[in-house]
């Protein structure tokens, strides 16, 4: 029993250790933010289970699927308190987002009683994969930490922590990373793209949700736990600021509640604060990063903030040596080298390594969650009041969407999408009047009295990008990202804009229909019928004049075969989103094809293997020449060269079609001799300048690839060629209007494309090159010129 005794404190002691969680470097073998160090996915996840299965303060959520079938994972991590009771919190958070139910006295009682919900994302773009070793530390600090500030962050605020965002990724970089190690190209990007279609334009998809990981993301905990505060981590450039964090530039999307703006100035103040006192150098406010888009801020239109942090990066994980030299001289609102209001202690070369990505990640995470936790009832409070303010719209009053559409498939779309965005859509059970005319019943409504009406209206109106330049009549300053999101526009839908209140008969619908339409050109389900039939091996016949379908027998003798096409999509060792979302296009709307890759096309012979061969937005030189040597690996290095050229022109020669979008056209011109050129080659930015709009086009002459669209319509035209002709020697399919080209977004010098061709049909010996000088299937949104395309590719 003495015995017992004198070893009982060590037996408690080790019982004690015993139940702890292993720590990162127990579980992994290194040192989180270890130099040339990366994770794979199965190990993170197993790592989170064991976090839950040591920890009361740990809730381990599996809330998806990837687009390869990876688990998607979340920890909630509070104290053990309110984990028991994490419903109960989930329903303040429900009862605080819809001021219609909750007046402003409960509002106050359940700010209170409720909880700063922080959501915070890392390595949606998988080269940036400092973020999933930061929230390794940060969750086992949590689930261990007895210091005040990590109990008071417990004890005040639920955080929801998802390692990454796209596991697919992180596998992939990790394999390539350790594929290269020790070789020249260690550090080096994978050759493909690190999400299956998307790549990085997976973090340009939070309002039109069309990728498996980012609807995951949405529906199972934006929808869910409906944040206060999101944390987006992220990595950028190496030879500037070590890391942004807001405020952000100008401009700040109009849609965006100025409180929402305001306490991302807090935060990020906060964090910056945090970051020098502990003696970080190279921190950077209100600059490089606007405040424009909802492709990039789906919580700023559900009331609460979109937080960024972009941190200076290394080649993957192995650390970089960089010259004060090579420190940039000007970056987009400050000057690396120098110390301003904005940017006080500039960081002037050294040693850069993955850990000193990980120390400010996890300075920048804490100093979060403090701000949150110490302003827990303010933070609610103005959840509530930004939610009341939306629902308290009264301009316009509503979009009414009418049952006749030309294309009922995409009108079904863009309803789907508000309500998968939790926006009321209601439908009229009886005709009303409104704007002075008069909607049949079954036409759709969208109120703006309610919660989320800032999502819907950003989505539904047309953006106005302000003329913002670098200095009074110089070069504009760059927008982050593009300029228009305007999705009736994109989709090719009718919706009516009603400023006036009106009363009608409406009952909430999450069921959306619309009068079909046979197998209408104009419809994109048509398409689909068009491809599961050849699937199945029906005859398909299409009118010559309006471009009807029918399967199975054609109606009369002006129906004629539609034979399916044999498609190849060029696929370069230089990963491009746009070939990736062209690839999620054609799979999405069932069409089949074959990725050809360099040698594919360079072997030759190819009119006896496809009848179309597609290139997706890329630069010329990309096609042409790929990696350079030394660069990459030898397998993975150059483009189609010459003997690419000479089979494409073969195959042109010999009856194929070839499709150019946007900046591939330019190939078309150099290495095969297309008689066309670009009229907006060369003119100065200062002079003409289009980052990302929507600009009205006119069908200019009578032409199958017009099949299906109205007269009037708008494309998608970004930093876009506007190819020319000499008389005769191509179809000018689509033309800019002379005047009043823009319809939503930013351009400058319209003038420059007043009345020059948008796509162009040029013969070449037996077959064609079609150049579309816009992007037809941009980020899987422009569904009104998806018709041109598959209009291309079936002729």
């Amino acid at each position: 029993m003495m015995l017992l005794r004198r070893h009982l404190p060590l037996l408690l002691f080790c019982s004690l250790l015993a139940a702890q969680p292993p720590s990162p470097e127990q579980h992994f073998g290194h040192r989180m933010g270890a130099d040339r160090t990366v994770l794979d996915w199965d190990r993170v996840v197993s790592y989170f289970r064991l976090l839950e299965e040591k920890s009361p303060r740990v809730k381990f959520l599996e809330y998806g699927k990837s687009t390869e079938g990876r688990p998607m994972i979340a920890a909630v991590i509070s104290a053990p308190e309110t984990l028991r009771n994490l419903e109960k919190y989930l329903d303040i958070q429900r009862r605080l987002a819809d001021p219609r139910v909750t007046s402003p006295d409960e509002a106050a009682r359940l700010a209170g009683e409720g909880k700063t919900v922080v959501l915070i994302t890392c390595s949606v773009h998988a080269t940036e994969v400092a973020s999933t070793h930061t929230a390794i530390e940060l969750a086992h600090r949590l689930a261990t930490a007895q210091d005040a500030r990590a109990l008071r962050a417990l004890d005040n605020v639920i955080l929801v922590l998802a390692p990454s965002i796209n596991p697919d990724g992180l596998d992939l970089v990790s394999a390539w990373y350790r594929r290269t190690l020790d070789t020249p190209f260690e550090g080096t990007s994978p050759p493909e793209l690190y999400q299956k279609y998307v790549g990085h334009d997976n973090n340009r998809d939070w309002y039109f949700f069309t990728q498996a990981e980012n609807r995951a993301v949405i529906e199972k905990l934006h929808n869910v736990f409906r944040p206060q505060i999101v944390y987006d981590v992220h990595q950028m450039g190496m030879f500037g600021a070590r890391m942004f964090v807001p405020p952000w530039l100008d401009p700040i999307e109009p849609n965006i509640d100025p409180l929402i703006a305001q306490l991302c100035n807090m935060v990020g103040m906060n964090m910056a604060a945090d970051l020098t006192a502990a003696g970080r150098k190279g921190v950077v406010v209100n600059a490089i990063y606007d405040y424009w888009t909802p492709a990039r801020h789906y919580q700023s239109y559900h009331g609460g903030l979109r937080i960024l942090s972009e941190s200076a990066s290394v080649r993957i994980a192995t650390p970089v040596d960089i010259d004060p030299a090579k420190i940039a001289t000007q970056g987009t609102g400050y000057s690396p080298r120098e110390s301003s209001w904005n940017h006080l202690e500039p960081w002037l070369g050294g040693r850069w390594t993955l850990r000193d990505i990980v120390t400010d990640q996890l300075i920048a995470m804490e100093s979060l969650l403090e701000t949150a936790a110490v302003r827990r009832e303010m933070f609610l409070r103005a959840f509530y009041d930004i939610q009341r303010r939306a629902a308290a719209r009264t301009s316009p009053y509503a979009f009414v969407i009418p049952p006749q559409q030309a294309d009922p498939g995409a009108a079904r779309r863009l309803l789907e999408t508000m309500d998968f965005a939790m926006v009321e859509v209601e439908r009229a059970g009886a005709p009303f009047r409104a704007n002075g005319r008069e909607f049949p019943a079954g036409s759709y409504v969208i109120r703006m009295q309610q919660p989320y009406s800032s999502f819907a209206k950003t989505l539904l109106e047309r953006q106005r990008y302000p003329d913002l330049r670098q200095y009074p009549g110089g070069p504009p300053k760059r927008p982050y990202d593009v300029t228009a999101h305007t999705l009736p526009l994109l989709l090719g839908v009718d919706v009516e804009t009603v400023e006036a209140a009106f009363q009608a008969k409406l009952e909430r619908t999450r069921e959306f229909r619309f009068p079909a339409r046979g197998l209408a050109a104009s419809d994109s389900d048509s398409w689909r019928a068009v491809t599961a039939a050849w699937r199945e091996n029906r005859p398909v016949f299409r009118h010559a004049r309006t471009g009807e379908f029918a399967i199975g027998a054609a109606p009369s003798s002006e129906f004629l075969p539609l034979k399916e096409p044999r498609i190849a999509l060029y696929k370069p060792f230089v990963p491009s989103m746009d070939e990736g979302w062209t690839r999620w296009i054609l799979e999405h709307f069932g069409w089949r094809y074959v990725s050809a890759l360099n040698a594919d096309i360079r072997a030759g012979r190819l009119r006896e293997r496809f009848d179309v061969i597609v290139f997706a937005d890329m630069g010329a030189g990309v096609i042409e020449n790929g990696h350079g040597r030394n660069s990459m690996p030898e397998e993975f290095t150059g483009g189609l060269g010459p003997e690419g050229a000479a089979a494409l022109k073969e195959f042109l020669a010999e009856g194929g079609r070839i499709l150019f979008f946007n900046r591939s056209g330019e190939y078309g011109v150099r290495q095969l001799g297309l008689p066309v050129r670009n009229a907006v080659a060369g003119v100065p930015q200062r002079d003409f300048y289009c980052p990302g709009s929507l600009l009205r086009v006119r069908v200019d002459a009578a032409s199958p690839l017009a099949l299906g669209l109205p007269q009037e319509f708008t494309v998608w035209n970004e930093t876009s060629p506007a190819w020319e002709a000499d008389n005769g020697a191509a179809s000018a399919v689509l033309r800019y209007p002379a005047q009043n080209v823009l319809a939503s977004g930013w351009l400058l010098g319209e003038q420059h494309l007043g009345g020059k061709p948008a796509l162009l049909d040029v013969p070449a010996g037996k077959g064609r090159a079609i150049l579309f000088g816009f992007r037809p299937q941009y980020r899987g949104q422009s569904w009104l010129t998806l018709k041109l395309f598959f209009n291309a590719l079936a002729m």
